[in-house]
């Protein structure tokens, strides 16, 4: 008997090895024998082809595959033994290495309940250590997935709160959504912006709305006379303030003023060109969808005290490729209301992927939109109005390689967005879908 491993011994005569640890057999053939007993005789030397032909065939001629086939049948009846290790050397021929277990020491071979208790322990050790590592790269793989920066940017948002709003002489409540860590939240860091002698506004009977704070700028959404789930999409009215000095703004006269600036020709709608092909039946060429757009658009307007109404002409846009991935297109036109400021114009376009959420049990979309494309057409004027969204516009150019963009309501003409301009703002949009 030649022993292999403390637990595995080889018997040349009978032509099998003994597995010591559960008493069973495994047979071989003659050739599968006498070339494993020549190898274990010099266990770590290079032995030649040749030489062990000689060993499995002798006085025969064989051909050079019956080795190589002999070598592997014996490495399948070798596998439940990893420490035998059976090694090709290109060109040269082949090696036996038998490898010592380690954690344990080697017990006596007639002793088998120790044997099957050591082997268990090492078994044990080492599936534990396999099943660590597994987890140590699944949680590496997923701290560092998109899919985890998404859910760590949407739990730092919270809805778990409404606040009452006065729109027009109508008073109503508004879901606020705000960070982590903001606490100036008192209903009046929206309303004080609304001078309440002149809060007057004719037909609207009520509101749905939306209040939001990144905690620099406070801003809210209105769908005026708008049903749970349903809005008009008419006189949607989206304010945001930048300065903590109440903006005073008449909302009167603010109803009149937005109608006239939102006449104004838009600069940023995004266009893309149809695909013209030839209609057998109506004997011509036709335009037809090659792709279909879903497209945004809000005007947010932002009041400061004493200066000229400042209003961003907004525009999103998503092409689908899949289910939830696809071109992002978004775009923001900036003027005043006397036209003294050339329109700042301030374009993104990259790929998006679309992710469910919720914040708090509020069920949002989220669209990660990795940036590839970021034009801030400079102005040939700027008011004094304009001025800081033409800085905090720059600064944002610069450093923003990946936006996130939440649909936080949608029905079948609207849609409520919190946009990342400047910062973070809401603005209710009204929804098209273009077929180009």
């Amino acid at each position: 008997m030649l022993k292999v491993t403390p637990y595995l011994e080889l018997d040349s005569e009978a032509k099998h090895l003994v597995d010591q640890t559960s008493g069973e057999t495994i047979d071989l053939t003659f050739s599968e024998s006498a070339v494993l007993t020549y190898l274990l005789s010099v266990p770590d030397v290079i032995c030649g082809k040749e030489v062990l032909l000689e060993q499995g065939w002798p006085d025969r001629v064989v051909a050079a595959t019956s080795l190589t086939q002999c070598i592997s049948t014996l490495r399948k009846k070798l596998e439940p033994y990893p420490e035998v290790q059976l090694k090709t050397i290109a060109r040269r021929g082949y090696q036996v290495h038998v490898s010592a277990r380690p954690d344990t020491e080697v017990p006596q071979v007639k002793d088998s309940e120790s044997i099957t208790k050591a082997r268990f322990h090492v078994s044990l050790v080492v599936k534990i250590t396999g099943v660590l590592m597994l987890l140590l790269i699944t949680g590496i793989c997923w701290f560092n997935s998109d899919h985890y920066s998404v859910i760590e940017e949407t739990n730092k948002w919270n809805s778990d709160r409404d606040i009452p709003l006065n729109i027009g002489g109508t008073i109503g409540s508004a879901q606020l959504i705000y960070p982590d860590g903001v606490n100036q939240l008192h209903p009046s860091m929206w309303q004080k912006h609304i001078a309440p002698e002149s809060n007057s506004i004719k037909g609207i009977d009520n509101f749905n709305a939306f209040a939001l704070t990144d905690g620099n700028h406070y801003s809210f959404a209105v769908c005026p006379n708008g049903e749970l789930g349903a809005c008009p999409a008419e006189q949607l009215i989206n304010i945001t303030s930048i300065d903590l000095k109440p903006a005073g703004l008449n909302m009167s006269q603010f109803m009149a003023l937005t109608d006239k600036m939102e006449s104004r020709i838009r600069y940023n709608r995004i266009l893309i060109p149809n695909n013209e092909v030839f209609n057998e039946e109506a004997g011509g060429t036709e335009l037809v969808p090659e792709l279909i757009e879903h497209h945004y658009h809000g005007d947010v307007y932002f009041p400061v005290a004493k200066e000229l109404l400042v209003r961003a002409d907004l525009s999103v846009s998503m092409v689908y490729e899949g289910d939830d991935t696809g071109k992002f297109y978004s775009s923001t036109c900036i003027t005043d209301e006397d036209c003294l400021t050339t329109p700042i114009k301030y374009k993104i376009r990259g790929q998006f992927k679309q992710y469910k959420q919720t914040i708090n049990n509020m069920a949002v979309d989220v669209f990660k939109v990795d940036v590839s494309q970021k034009d801030l057409i400079k102005p040939d004027a700027v008011s004094s109005s304009a001025m800081h969204f033409y800085r905090e516009i720059r600064k944002h150019n610069i450093r923003d390689e990946e936006l996130y963009y939440y649909r936080i309501y949608k029905d079948e003409t609207t849609a409520v967005w919190i946009v990342p301009l400047m910062g973070n703002i809401v603005a209710w949009t009204k929804y098209e879908k273009v077929e180009l």
